[in-house]
C-alpha cells in the first residue's frame, strides 16, 4: 500500500491487553518459543507487554507464569503456546501437520521492531516479491499481481477452536525464480492464504516435489509490545532430501529481507483507517485483513 497524505497529524492510540475492546487479542493463543530451543530451566520472554517466565521442568512439561498467575499452555506445531486470557481449547489447527511424510521445519525466531499486525500483513503481500525478494520469490518484468479472491470463512478444521471466522485468499499465483529451496527451475506458483487469528497466518503454495499437495508455511507472531514482536516461522514441507540447515537458511534469508522493509515503515503500528494508506488492486487481501481486524475491535498494534 502507498501512504496517503493525512489531513492532520494525530498521536496513534494503542490499547493494553486489558482493554475490553481487545478481548480477541487477550484470549488468543500465542507461540512463545520453539520446543527444541527451550532446554530445561527458566526462560524469560514477553507477551502483550507482560513479562513471562517459562520453566521447562525435568520431565519435559512446561510451566508459564505472569507474575503469580499460572497461564494455560499447549504444545503444538513444534512450539510452546500460551495465552493471557481464556483461549479456545487448542491453538490453530493445521491438518497437513499430521501427514506422516511432511517435515516440520522450525526456522528460528526473529525480533522485529514493528507491530505484529504489520508483520502479518507483509506476509500476505504478493506485490513485494519482485522488489524485496528479487531472484527468489519474484523478478522483473513479472511484477503484476493477477486477480485473486478473498473471503471470510468459518474454521471447520477443528471443533475445539470454537469455529472462529478466518480470512482466506484463493486463486493467487505468481511467477517465482525459486519458489522453494528444492525448486530446480522457475515456477508459476499458486498460493492460498489463511489468516486464522490476528497474529497467526499461513500460506499453502505449490510444492516442487508433489503435483497435488502444497507446502504449508506458517507464521506465528508473538506481539511483545504494540510496536514490537517476535516472529516464529514454521514450515510443513514435502521435501525429504534438502538438508534441514539449508531449509532454515532459505526461509531466514527471505524473512530478514522482509524485516528491513518492516522496520522502515511508518507508522510502526498498522493503520486501520481506510484513509491512511491508498490500496491498489493487489492489496485486496490486506484490505480484507484490516477490515476484519476493525470488525473485531482489534486495537493492540493498530494505529
Amino acid at each position: 500500500m502507498t501512504q496517503a497524505p493525512a489531513p492532520q497529524t494525530a498521536t496513534p492510540q494503542t490499547a493494553t491487553p486489558s482493554d475490553p475492546q481487545d478481548r480477541a487479542v487477550r484470549d488468543a493463543w500465542y507461540a512463545v518459543g520453539f520446543l527444541d530451543h527451550l532446554p530445561p530451566g527458566d526462560h524469560h520472554t514477553s507477551l502483550l507487554g507482560t513479562d513471562l517466565l517459562i520453566r521447562r521442568q525435568d520431565h519435559g512439561t512446561f510451566r508459564v507464569t505472569a507474575g503469580d498467575t499460572l497461564l494455560p499452555t499447549a504444545l503444538r506445531h513444534g512450539c510452546l503456546w500460551t495465552s493471557l486470557g481464556t483461549p479456545p481449547a487448542s491453538p490453530v489447527a493445521i491438518p497437513e501437520a499430521a501427514e506422516p511424510d511432511r517435515r516440520l521445519v522450525c526456522c528460528g525466531s526473529v525480533a522485529v521492531h514493528a507491530s505484529g499486525l504489520r508483520v502479518v500483513e507483509n506476509f500476505l503481500d504478493l506485490a513485494h516479491f519482485p522488489f524485496v525478494h528479487t531472484g527468489i520469490l519474484g523478478a522483473e518484468p513479472h511484477t503484476e499481481v493477477a486477480r485473486y479472491h478473498t473471503e471470510l470463512r468459518r474454521d471447520t478444521t477443528d471443533s475445539m477452536t470454537g469455529g472462529a471466522t478466518e480470512v482466506w485468499a484463493t486463486d493467487c499465483r505468481f511467477h517465482q525464480p525459486q519458489a522453494a529451496r528444492s525448486a530446480q527451475a522457475a515456477l508459476e506458483t499458486r498460493y492460498i492464504y489463511r489468516v486464522a487469528t490476528p497474529f497467526v497466518t499461513l500460506l499453502y503454495k505449490t510444492c516442487p516435489n508433489d503435483p497435488v499437495r502444497p507446502d504449508v508455511i506458517a507464521l506465528f507472531v508473538q506481539p511483545t509490545a504494540p510496536d514490537r514482536c517476535l516472529a516464529h516461522p514454521v514450515m510443513f514441507l514435502l521435501d525429504d532430501f534438502s538438508p534441514q540447515a539449508d531449509l532454515v537458511q532459505f526461509q531466514q534469508r527471505i524473512f530478514l529481507q522482509d524485516r528491513i522493509i518492516l522496520e522502515n515503515q511508518r507508522p510502526r503500528l498498522l493503520p486501520l483507517d481506510p484513509r491512511a494508506e491508498i490500496p491498489t488492486r493487489a492489496d485486496s487481501l490486506s484490505v480484507a485483513y484490516r477490515r476484519w481486524l476493525k470488525e473485531q475491535n482489534i486495537r493492540y498494534g493498530a494505529a
